[in-house]
C-alpha cells in the first residue's frame, strides 16, 4: 500500500470514528466503500478489526445508557446468523466483493432513510440481529439494521447498545473467518497500524458528542454512504 493510499485511509478512519462516536453509526458505511475502492482485499477483516477498539470505547463511555434487553436479543440473533454470513461471503466471487459492498451500503442507507418511526420489540431486535449477522460478516457493513431499531431512542441508548452488540458480533465474525481460512490474522495489520487515527477520531467525538446534532450527522452519513456506494459499484 502506497503512502498516499495509507494517508487517505487514515483520514477516512479518523473521520468515521468521529462520526460513529457522535451519532452511533457510520464507521462501516464510511470506511467500507473507501477501503473497497482503495484495496478490496482489506474487506471485511480490516473494517471488523478497526471497529473493535472503537466500539469497546463507545460502549464503555455510554455504558449507563445501555439497553440490556435489546442487546441480549440482538446479540443472540446476530451470533446465530454469523455462519450464514460466512456462507454468503464464500458465495461472493472475490472480484465482485466491492460491488456487493457498494450495493449493501446503498441499500442500507436507503432503508434507513425511508423506514418510518416505530417502537422496537422482540421481533425487531431479532430481525436486526439476523440481518446484521449476515451483512457484517460478509461485507463489514452491518450498522443500519441496528440504527433503524434505535433511531428514535435517546442518542446515548443508541450509541451504547449498537456499540455493545457490534463488539460481540465483530469478535465472533473474525474468529469464524480465521478458523475457516476466509481471513487471516495478518489481515488485521493495517487496522492495527491505523489505531492512532481511529483513537484521534474517537477522542474528538468525546469532546462534542453531547453537543452535535446527531440527527444531522446521521443524515450526512447516509448521504455519504449513498454516494460512495454508487461510486464503488460503478468502479468494479
Amino acid at each position: 500500500m502506497s503512502g498516499g493510499t495509507l494517508a487517505v485511509l487514515a483520514l477516512t478512519v479518523a473521520a468515521a470514528a468521529f462520526v460513529q462516536g457522535v451519532s452511533g453509526l457510520g464507521f462501516a458505511l464510511i470506511v467500507a466503500p473507501v477501503a473497497g475502492l482503495l484495496d478490496p482485499g482489506l474487506l471485511p477483516v480490516f473494517v471488523l478489526t478497526a471497529m473493535i477498539p472503537l466500539n469497546l470505547y463507545v460502549a464503555w463511555r455510554e455504558r449507563h445508557s445501555l439497553d440490556l434487553r435489546g442487546a441480549r436479543w440482538i446479540t443472540a440473533a446476530r451470533l446465530t446468523a454469523t455462519p450464514a454470513g460466512l456462507a454468503l461471503l464464500w458465495a461472493i466471487p472475490q472480484g465482485a466483493l466491492g460491488a456487493v459492498v457498494g450495493a449493501a451500503t446503498v441499500l442500507a442507507a436507503v432503508v434507513s432513510l425511508v423506514v418510518p418511526s416505530f417502537v422496537p420489540g422482540r421481533a425487531a431486535y431479532v430481525g436486526a440481529g439476523v440481518v446484521t449477522g449476515l451483512t457484517e460478516t460478509a461485507t463489514g457493513v452491518g450498522g443500519p439494521p441496528l440504527a433503524l431499531v434505535y433511531q428514535h431512542r435517546p442518542p446515548g441508548e443508541l450509541r451504547a447498545t449498537v456499540a455493545a452488540c457490534f463488539l460481540v458480533g465483530e469478535v465472533a465474525s473474525l474468529a469464524l473467518l480465521f478458523v475457516t481460512g476466509r481471513g487471516h490474522p495478518a489481515d488485521m495489520g493495517w487496522a492495527l497500524l491505523l489505531l492512532p487515527a481511529l483513537a484521534s477520531g474517537a477522542w474528538l467525538s468525546r469532546l462534542v458528542h453531547r453537543r452535535v446534532d446527531a440527527r444531522k450527522m446521521r443524515a450526512f452519513v447516509l448521504v455519504f454512504a449513498l454516494v460512495s456506494g454508487v461510486v464503488l459499484m460503478a468502479g468494479t
